[in-house]
């Protein structure tokens, strides 16, 4: 028995998908401790936006350590987050022409959503909150209460409550049913303080919403004072081939939660942006002893650079196109049940219509033939292909064939 099944809790899972010991990474490879290399497909579930050891962001951070500057300081003042403050207005939010406030939050995206949930109660001093079926928002009970897979519900073990769940895009007329509930006085729901969304859903199978519907939630929110959250951990980051996943659409959320890639480097980090009318909490009413991670600053600060001296948004959309056309050329040709779908690049390949449990089957093929997959979806039947923005052509189809292979082979 090894140290890991010996001493680490029996809830750890992607290790039992990839049973290998890693030691090394670089962009979208992976190396384990015998020296095998894998390409990534992953990202650490979509963290890596900017490259394993991207050696412009891995540069600022060393620099920073070897200056002996301040590792955490909570919230106080410090000059790794003004610099980061100030790029983000400079490089971000100015060029968008976006007015938000910026709350640090804390070491993960559910601690960001967290916060999202008490601050719209608190504003519109009411408790209950629209989410929709499909939705990923994190772990801890609030952003639990927003999340819809059965098995992470019932990790729970309490009442999960203050949440209504409608249709999203695609199942249904979601914006008439969504109008229903709030205009019909015996819907049975109470109007929310907000209504939360993923634009594009990750974990509830690869699901992009359409820009109308996008609008039309944006305009209900408008025509009933609800707030509208734009969940932007995963998706955001450029990942949707825009810094912002709901840029494509026109629209501006009162509040956006971002984590994952925003760190640029793979560290502990969680925003909250907010509409600055909205920003009322009293002082350390929501905190946390991480929410000042400096080296996250400074790599974040590094990865906002990056993203905009490289243009990463359109080699985002450039490089979606590429793997959007292999799956139609090479993949959906195998069998006519096989379904898919994405944007920007993350993109997902439905097996639900043949048999769920291939998905897996394709996941593990593929690590045998040396890829980081991974599923997502209803009944885990989704294969998602969520690589590194800055994968290279080469690497990129590589792994594409690699996906094709390992298909044909659980197919056949």
């Amino acid at each position: 028995m090894n140290i890991f099944e010996k001493r680490e809790s029996v809830v750890r899972s992607y290790c039992r998908k990839y049973p290998v010991v890693f030691k090394k990474a670089l962009n979208a490879e992976m190396f384990s401790e015998d020296g095998e290399r894998y390409v990534d497909f992953l990202a650490v579930a979509g963290s890596m936006n900017y490259g394993h050891n991207n050696p412009e962001i891995k540069k600022a951070v060393l620099d920073y350590l070897a200056d002996d500057n301040i590792i955490n300081a909570l919230d106080m003042y410090t000059s790794a987050k003004e610099e980061f403050l100030t790029e983000f207005e400079r490089l971000i939010l100015s060029p968008r022409k976006l007015d938000y406030k910026v709350m640090c939050c804390g070491p993960t995206g559910t601690n960001a959503v967290e916060a999202a949930l008490k601050l719209a109660r608190k504003n519109k001093k009411r408790t209950n909150v629209i989410a929709f079926a499909g939705a990923f928002h994190g772990m801890s009970l609030g952003s639990l209460a927003l999340t819809t897979d059965k098995t992470s519900r019932e990790g729970g073990s309490v009442p999960l409550n203050n949440v209504t769940f409608v249709p999203y895009d695609g199942t249904f007329d979601s914006l008439a049913y969504l109008r229903w509930v709030l205009e019909d006085d015996h819907s049975g729901v109470d109007k929310p303080a907000a209504i939360i969304l993923e634009t594009v859903q990750a974990e509830g199978g690869i699901n992009p919403a359409s820009v109308e519907w996008l609008r039309g939630i944006r305009q209900i929110c408008d025509e009933n004072d609800i707030l509208m959250i734009v969940d932007d951990i995963q998706v955001g980051n450029g990942r949707a081939g825009y810094f912002f996943s709901f840029e494509r659409a026109g629209i501006v959320p009162d509040m956006v939660v971002m984590s994952k890639s925003i760190s640029g480097f793979g560290m502990p980090m969680s925003l909250l942006l907010i509409k600055p009318e909205l920003d009322i909490f009293r002082p350390a009413e929501h905190n946390g002893t991480f929410r000042g991670n400096q080296l996250s600053f400074i790599g974040g600060t590094a990865g906002i650079r990056y993203f905009t001296e490289h243009k990463l948004d359109e080699e985002v959309r450039r490089k979606g196109q590429i793997i959007e056309q292999f799956i139609q050329k090479e993949i959906l040709p195998m069998d006519a049940r096989l379904v898919h779908r994405g944007i920007g690049m993350i993109w997902g390949v439905d097996f639900n219509g043949i048999a769920s449990e291939k998905a897996i089957e394709v996941i593990h093929k593929a690590f045998d033939n040396h890829l980081i997959l991974e599923v997502a979806g209803r009944h885990d039947g989704v294969v998602k292909i969520m690589p590194p923005l800055t994968i290279e052509d080469d690497t990129l189809m590589e792994g594409l064939q690699i996906v094709k292979k390992s298909i044909a082979e659980v197919l056949n």
